[in-house]
């Protein structure tokens, strides 16, 4: 009996390289620009955290903006006119947990492939005093896949740890007292608030809205 000849199969395999993402980058004018936009301003990359129109008396009206450089935390100001022409940045934003924190960068965890990143304190503001373990948080990637920016939610509900006892029934009266929360931030609170309770906090702010039943 014949034997069978073997039966080779050739493979041709072809390289396949990946294009580096790019910033979109849009040209548009001042009176476009939202809060929270990235914007390109003296060839670094801002993100505009406060904006205003102005129109002061008989003087053209003017965008009074404050910006935060997303390289080094850097708070610039600046006004522009109405139909001045900016750089408007778009970013890729991914929705992450916040896992924990290792010494001046916090470990947030993609939802989706439960990657792990390392993203500067910086990148979080002020609010991150309010920022417990746990939280999802909003954040922006460039082009080179660094973050850049991370929004933290609007409100967060955190547990009082100490505050001198409460007055009971004392809840007309505006006067407020200073309360250590769970993440060691310290905020003002209505007198009638005690020890152990639940309290919703605006993060952007850093008030507090009330108990959390």
């Amino acid at each position: 009996m014949r034997s069978a000849k073997p039966i080779y199969f050739v493979f041709s395999f072809k390289k396949i390289t990946f294009a580096k993402k790019k910033l979109k980058i849009f040209m548009a004018k001042a009176s476009d620009v939202s809060k929270g936009n990235f914007i390109r301003y003296n060839n670094e990359l801002v993100q505009v955290i406060e904006l205003e129109h102005r129109t002061p008396g008989n003087l053209r009206a003017f965008y009074q903006m404050k910006m935060r450089n997303v390289r080094n935390g850097r708070l610039l100001e600046n006004r522009f006119r109405p139909d001045e022409t900016v750089e408007i940045v778009r970013v890729e934003v991914k929705e992450m947990m916040y896992s924990y924190r290792d010494g001046e960068n916090l470990v947030c965890m993609d939802n989706e492939t439960f990657e792990q990143i390392y993203i500067p304190e910086i990148a979080f503001g002020d609010g991150l005093q309010f920022l417990k373990e746990g939280a999802t948080v909003k954040v922006s990637f460039d082009d080179t896949n660094t973050a850049v920016s991370v929004e933290l939610p609007l409100t967060v509900e955190l547990l009082v740890t100490y505050t001198e006892p409460g007055v009971k029934g004392d809840t007309a009266t505006k006067a407020l007292k200073p309360a250590t929360l769970e993440t060691g931030a310290t905020i003002q609170v209505p007198l009638f608030v005690n020890e152990g309770e639940l309290i919703r906090i605006n993060t952007t702010t850093g008030e507090y809205i009330e108990r959390v039943k």
